[in-house]
Formats: structure tokens, sequence, C-alpha cells
């Protein structure tokens, strides 16, 4: 039969559980990590390093000029109303989700 034991998991449950809602703590963390990018990025621009990447990181709006729809939620276009909560993309605290397409 079964080369080990049955449990909820093997047997077609949940295996990664994740909340539907980011918790106030997530977003407080997430707010913290927004601001510790931007730190870093007016910190190389006042170095005087002129980079394409650079350049591109100056154009993001800062953490402080984002809405909070574009902060917590991404652009999806399977997603209800085209948006979906920002922690269901994979590896979400190492991408930059700061640009949406206009109107969504």
């Amino acid at each position: 039969m079964f080369a080990f034991r049955p449990s909820s998991i093997s047997c077609s449950g949940l295996l990664w559980k994740s909340p539907w809602r980011l918790s106030s703590t997530r977003k407080a963390n997430l707010r913290k990590r927004l601001k510790a990018v931007d730190r870093v990025i007016a910190a190389v621009a006042e170095s005087g390093v002129q980079t394409r990447s650079l350049v591109k990181a100056l154009a993001l709006p800062t953490e402080s000029d984002m809405e909070a729809r574009d902060k917590y939620t991404t652009f999806d276009p399977h997603g209800r109303n085209f948006r979906k909560s920002v922690h269901k993309v994979p590896k979400w605290t190492k991408l930059t989700l700061r640009e949406n397409p206009k109107g969504f």
C-alpha cells in the first residue's frame, strides 16, 4: 500500500500555507526594506557614480511617494481587479515591485 504513513499533507492537503492578507508586522517590515533601499540609492547617487542601473533606480518612486495600493499589491493580469497581494509573488522580498502599469 503506502510506504509511508498517510497524513493530511500527503493526501492532497495544503503544503504551503500563506495568509491571504499581509499582517501589520509584515507591512512594517516591507516599509523598512523600502526605506533602506531608498537610503542606499541616495548614498550611491551622492557619491557621484553614474551607471545605467542608478539612473533606473532614481526614476523609481521612493517609499514615501508610493500609494498604499502600490506598496502592498502588484499588477496581476489574472487576478481579480488586476491586482494581487505582494506576498503572493515568489521571492517578493528580493524583487523591486515599485512600478505598476498606469491605471491599475
